[in-house]
């Protein structure tokens, strides 16, 4: 998409509304953030939603100062997003409209970059790129990144279904009037995920939209906070009742405006992100909390028909839900939560029916993994086994590919590259590449040395790429082999470090990662931190 260059000093054009709730700590750096944005934004409306924290009264004072900034208080606390959102909507006098949380940021020249798409696509909606950023780590992750690889323009949104995928509000800039004469608002009270039910209304009412890759919003993520985000708070059955519900609400709302199509990517969607999430936590859950979820699932897995489980055949979500469907009783946990990471990982027991065919397992032969037999092998849910052997002289990584009925010997394993990925930097640091060598009769295995000094302090996740003499690629992660110490805290010598203190470990989705602390320091650092836990 070609951009005219803007002139310098826009006609104010836009109304960001920044909620809050008890955020003092946060607010004023989310309001700056859109003030910033330069003339372009017109206002700026903070929605207080009766915080006991001086929240309030610190915006007022940044108002006394700033013009274009006014702050609405509400005389309720809503209890959630949805209301406080509504109430800036309402106030705003802008011709376009976006949303900011109290928590979060919008990055230099967001709303410019959203607003040229808008005017020069005449669009409803210009939608960009938002990036998860972990806290404190920094780590950064782009949420949907295909969406927006390149410009886009779309007459309506059922031209690209992957946007039922972003059900963010955030990262994006809507005509005020295209709101208002459609009567689109989110839930009110305390609904959660009311960005599932508001994206669905959008594009249930068909805009046209530009799609943009600039980056136009910074979505914080605080995991240790003392106060949960309401998504982020997983830990009660509840919260995935209030998800279920959303995404019915969701798919209800786009079949009803005729959107068969987008109502069907919906469904889809839930599969392979809404249960594929809960699935890699259901392990950490009590029996209570799984039996639960589980009956719910069920429950709500019924109302899909036969196009629903049509859709991607060989997918790990479709299979996730077909187990949940055809299972009583929670089972299976540890290889449900392997087959719902990312990239999908299918361990051995490698059952097959009575004919022969593909099947979860020998008692739920009801299942059929038969699609797996004609999946590219791009996508298929290798399983890579991976153990770390941390040494003073020369430490190995050794790596067990499984096979799996037959797709892998017919595609010829030829070598596996390994990469370390830092998990606070976002960079990769240590790449090699191994032969892989047959291994008995279902598998091939291979062994790498691993520079632990070179990787040096923070956390590293594995990453390998199963390269195959068809000339295809698949991306996977390695499942992290427990038991017999394998996974204890090393310490190991170091002539760089003097002393490196290793700890191979398991992610939620069971993928072997890795922690180093380097020098006295560092290990004094672990030591201090696990007596905290301990005293805790």
């Amino acid at each position: 998409m070609h951009r005219e260059p803007r002139d310098p000093h826009p006609a104010p054009q836009v109304g960001v509304v920044v909620i809050g709730y008890n955020d003092a700590a946060h607010v004023t750096d989310a309001v700056r953030s859109a003030l910033a944005q330069g003339p372009a934004v017109g206002e700026v409306v903070a929605v207080d939603d009766c915080s006991t924290d001086g929240s309030a009264e610190l915006l007022d004072r940044l108002a006394a100062a700033e013009p274009r900034l006014r702050v609405v208080r509400r005389d309720a606390n809503s209890g959630g997003c949805g209301s406080p959102r509504n109430t800036g909507i309402d106030a705003v006098t802008m011709p376009y409209v976006m949303f900011l949380d109290s928590d979060d940021l919008l990055p230099s020249g967001a709303v410019d970059a959203l607003l040229a798409a808008a005017d020069e696509a005449r669009a409803d909606v210009a939608a960009g790129l938002c990036v998860r950023r972990e806290l404190p780590s920094g780590r950064e992750q782009p949420w949907e990144a295909p969406l927006y690889e390149a410009p886009a323009v779309l007459a309506r949104p059922a031209q690209r279904p992957r946007l039922v995928h972003d059900t963010l509000c955030v990262n994006k800039l809507y005509r005020t009037a295209f709101l208002d004469t459609h009567g689109i608002r989110f839930p009110e009270g305390r609904f959660l995920y009311e960005d599932i039910v508001f994206t669905a209304r959008v594009l249930a009412a068909a805009p046209r939209m530009a799609l943009i890759p600039d980056r136009v919003y910074l979505w914080h993520v605080r995991r240790s906070a003392e106060r949960l985000s309401l998504s982020l708070d997983r830990g009660s059955v509840d919260n995935w009742k209030a998800r279920t519900q959303a995404c019915e609400l969701a798919y209800d709302i786009l079949l009803s405006a005729g959107q068969k199509e987008l109502a069907r990517a919906a469904r889809t969607k839930f599969l392979d992100h809404e249960v594929r999430m809960y699935v890699r936590e259901l392990g950490l859950r009590d029996a209570q909390y799984q039996r639960a979820w589980w009956a719910h699932t069920r429950e709500y897995l019924t109302r899909y028909d036969a196009a629903d489980w049509e859709a991607n055949p060989g997918g790990p979500g479709r299979l996730l839900g077909r187990i949940v469907l055809e299972s009583p009783e929670p089972r299976d946990l540890p290889r449900l939560k392997e087959l719902a990471a990312r990239p999908a990982r299918l361990l051995p027991p490698y059952a097959r029916a009575a004919d022969g065919s593909p099947v979860w397992s020998a008692d739920l032969p009801q299942v059929s993994l038969a699609p797996l037999l004609t999946r590219r092998t791009g996508l298929l849910p290798l399983a890579v086994d991976a153990e770390l052997s941390p040494r003073a002289r020369g430490s190995r990584l050794g790596l067990r590919l499984h096979e799996l009925y037959g797709r892998v010997a017919e595609a010829g394993p030829r070598e596996v590259e390994v990469e370390w990925r830092s998990r606070e930097g976002g960079g990769t640091a240590r790449r090699a590449t191994a032969a892989l060598a047959p291994a008995g009769a279902d598998g091939w295995s291979a062994e790498l040395p691993v520079d632990l000094a070179g990787l040096g302090e923070g956390t590293w996740d594995l990453g390998l790429t199963v390269n195959f003499a068809d000339g295809t690629s698949r991306r996977a992660t390695a499942h992290a082999l427990a038991g017999a110490g394998r996974l204890r805290r090393h310490a190991v010598p170091s002539a760089r470090h003097g002393v490196l203190l290793v700890q191979p470990y398991a992610t939620h989705s069971g993928a072997l990662a890795l922690r180093v602390a380097t020098g006295p320091r560092g290990v004094a650092k672990v030591a201090r931190s696990r007596l905290r836990r301990l005293l805790h």
